[in-house]
């Protein structure tokens, strides 16, 4: 409250009932409200009194802006909001607010988790020197760090980045992700396949392979799936199925896309390819998304074989077998490419297995496997 009319603006006149000074019957009635403010801060609602001869603030009053208030033996200030709270053994005692009073109580001690302790912003260079010095952390744990005391040395101030750090961006890139094709270019079967081979296999199955190849027609989204005992059957294999393939389909094998491992690469591969006119397509070294429908397949069966395998709380031998099992029914179920698999393959068996142990077709759609 004031008795100094000239410094209340947006002055409002109203009878606000009657105040005491001191211990003396002497009152004085409160006869408007304004808003007392400099260049930096306003205090509203102050009310005015014209008996008054000086000026008081409450202490509450200030704090329900949100600021704070910090005494000193000679000061006290008036400070910002965006400060920061303190290690517990800055503080001695605390006083909680009741109403508009504030109530000591020498009895309490004073809780860790509620204290207030004031820190002035570090600034941006102070920031970025300290945020290199300790390994490019976090401002958040650098803070952390400063109110719980934990770094001997460490600035005992508020830091703050305004902006990203480059090298922390550096660090943290990856690449960008290979944004599939949602259009279809082929337009008959054959016209490329996708195949990736996958193993060894830390089991090996009960025909004794170790090695899984996966061949997916990229038109009808057919596959084919064979088991090896190692990586060098897979040239004689590749061989007998595009011959088998291109004989039963009346359709020619056009392009092979495949990763540049040497059980797609060699002289015997290469010589049979240029005999047929068969184009070649190798991903980049160390880009598996560049051959994703292979990837995909194998992820699929893989995945397939683990929870049929927990299900049926079968031994990891039956790895292959799980795959037969699952890969059944796979090839007609319909896909986004095409609906019409069965009659685009109606020669074709649903799913074509080699070099494994024989499966009884009946019982693999009733779910057993003996």
């Amino acid at each position: 409250m004031t008795g100094n009319r000239s410094i209340l603006s947006n002055f409002i006149h109203f009878n606000g009932g009657y105040v005491a000074f001191g211990s003396d019957s002497k009152e004085g009635s409160i006869t408007g409200q304004g808003t007392v403010s400099n260049e930096r801060m306003s205090i509203e609602k102050v009310n005015y009194v014209k008996e008054l001869d000086f000026n008081l603030i409450s202490v509450s009053r200030v704090c329900d802006q949100k600021h704070w208030m910090l005494f000193t033996d000679k000061e006290c200030f008036v400070l910002s909001p965006d400060l920061s709270k303190p290690p517990p053994e800055k503080i001695l005692l605390t006083a909680q607010r009741k109403e508009n009073l504030y109530v000591l109580d020498m009895n309490e001690v004073t809780p860790s988790d509620s204290v207030s302790y004031f820190l002035s912003n570090a600034s941006v260079d102070e920031s970025a020197l300290w945020h290199r010095r300790l390994s490019h952390v976090n401002i958040k744990t650098i803070n952390k760090s400063v109110k719980d005391n934990l770094v001997r040395g460490l600035l005992d101030k508020e830091f703050q980045l305004e902006d990203h750090c480059i090298a922390c961006l550096k660090g943290k890139q990856h690449k960008s992700s290979h944004k599939p094709n949602t259009l279809n270019t082929n337009d008959t079967p054959l016209q490329l396949l996708h195949m990736d081979l996958f193993g060894p296999t830390n089991i090996m199955s009960m025909g004794k392979k170790s090695y899984c190849l996966v061949i997916t027609d990229d038109y009808t989204r057919f596959s084919w799936v064979y088991f090896l005992r190692t990586k060098d059957e897979t040239a004689e294999i590749l061989k007998s199925y595009v011959l088998r393939i291109e004989n039963q389909s009346n359709q020619k094998v056009k392009i092979i896309r495949c990763d540049q491992g040497t059980e797609f690469k060699n002289h015997s591969l290469n010589c049979f390819y240029e005999s047929k006119g068969i184009e070649r397509q190798y991903s980049a070294p160390r880009t598996p998304q560049q051959n994703g429908v292979a990837e995909r397949r194998n992820r699929t069966l893989i995945e397939s074989a683990r929870y049929m395998l927990a299900d049926s709380k079968l031994p990891l031998t039956f790895w292959a077998e799980a795959d037969i099992l699952w890969a059944i029914p796979l090839n007609p179920r319909p896909t986004e490419y095409s609906t019409q698999e069965q009659e685009l393959w109606k020669n074709q068996p649903m799913w074509n297995v080699e070099n494994t142990l024989p499966v009884n077709r009946e019982k693999a759609q009733t779910g057993s496997l003996t």
